[in-house]
């Protein structure tokens, strides 16, 4: 008798909840499924590492400094531009000085630049880079007076001033020197404040969110639209073209766009990447992606070694009681030899392991890689993109 009144009691507990949370499931409509914040598996990235919002963006920002307190490196008096802003500088003071009566030498003219985060408020501080425009030899020591930062439109958006932080050095003492990195371009951390925030809508009518692909690809827009469909239920997104996805915002969340967007984002797909080789012939750097392919095919490459060679040779005197001292006279030869050349068999591969081996299986250098690589591709080996920079 207990164990069947309790199993009543049980019962009458449960069927409200399940009955309250159908209701619930009913007014609130279509539901998103939720996400943790785990590491996506193998192949598959967050829709925020490879695309973003339309509308949501950074503002580049720019401005004209002076930066003082240099020691003897700053601009001479062959840049006009630093010694009429320094004289305007201090006209604005109640002091006025003749341009041509300023002499100094611890003054740089700088141009300031800097970029505004989206919603970046009224407050807050960003990074700003001020770069030397004289002949200014180092900015090391200097400060960055209050400078005012535009936008296109030409408004201020920040106002920047700081010491610089340069990450170098530049010495010099009885006709040598001593530099490390760039000492004409510094940094100003946390240097500028926000003085006005720029609006940045992040949906045109309030029902649709458009997020655009950092790498344009009609593949990759495709899984998008598909993998918002399938892991967001009843969220309906279209791909426009290779850049654009149209995502419809549930009525139930136009309410919360943030938290919206933070699902969407969270989205895992698996992008598409097309076959591509970057080789960069000043260094010598070849980069192969992983979608590269190599069909069968024979190379040969050979290299033509040049070696110039001056031996001193002495030529003695002629026989007599005057004869000029011996002369030592250079004698230079050259020779061209000729190396390797060798015919080599390259298979088809399918892999990137593969492909590894077979072009270390030439046994050359990256800067001749590079040029097989071009040839591999006239001649129809390989089937892939190659992009010198």
């Amino acid at each position: 008798m207990r164990l069947i009144t309790a199993l009543s009691i049980t019962m009458l507990i449960a069927v409200p909840c399940m009955w309250a949370s159908a209701q619930q499931g009913a007014a609130t409509g279509p539901q998103i499924a939720s996400y943790s914040s785990a590491v996506p598996g193998p192949g598959l990235v967050r829709l925020k590492d490879i695309a973003n919002v339309q509308g949501v963006r950074g503002n580049q920002l720019i401005g004209y400094g002076l930066v003082v307190g240099l020691e003897g490196t700053g601009d001479g008096q062959s840049t006009i531009f630093t010694v009429d802003t320094l004289a305007n500088m201090l006209r604005r003071f109640g002091i006025t000085v003749s341009p041509s009566a300023i002499t100094v030498k611890n003054v740089a003219a700088v141009m300031v630049t800097a970029t505004l985060p989206p919603y970046a408020k009224p407050g807050s501080r960003i990074d700003v880079i001020a770069s030397s425009m004289g002949d200014a030899k180092s900015l090391q020591g200097g400060t960055l007076l209050q400078t005012p930062l535009r936008a296109a439109d030409g408004q201020i958006y920040a106002v920047a001033q700081g010491p610089l932080s340069i990450g170098g050095f530049n010495y010099s003492s009885g006709g040598s020197s001593v530099q490390k990195n760039d000492v004409n371009v510094g940094r100003v951390p946390n240097g500028a404040y926000v003085e006005q925030a720029v609006p940045m809508p992040v949906t045109a009518d309030g029902t649709t969110l458009q997020v655009s692909l950092s790498q344009a690809d009609f593949t990759t827009a495709a899984r998008v639209a598909a993998a918002i469909r399938t892991q967001l239920v009843g969220v309906n997104a279209l791909a426009m073209d290779a850049d654009t996805i149209t995502v419809d915002i549930p009525p139930t969340m136009q309410g919360d766009m943030v938290r919206f967007i933070s699902r969407v984002e969270r989205v895992t797909v698996t992008p598409d990447v097309q076959a591509k080789i970057v080789v960069d012939e000043r260094t010598g750097t070849v980069v192969i992606g992983g979608n590269v392919r190599l069909a069968p095919g024979a190379v040969a490459h050979g290299d033509i070694n040049i070696q110039v060679t001056n031996t001193p040779v002495v030529v003695p005197a002629p026989p007599g009681i005057n004869a000029p001292p011996p002369v030592v006279v250079p004698q230079k030869s050259t020779t061209a030899t000729e190396s390797g050349g060798k015919l080599a068999i390259i298979p088809a591969t399918t892999t990137v392991d593969q492909l590894v081996h077979a072009l270390n299986a030439l046994g050359v250098s990256p800067r001749d890689l590079i040029s097989i690589l071009q040839g591999m591709h006239a001649a129809g080996l390989i089937d892939a993109e190659i992009e010198i920079m």
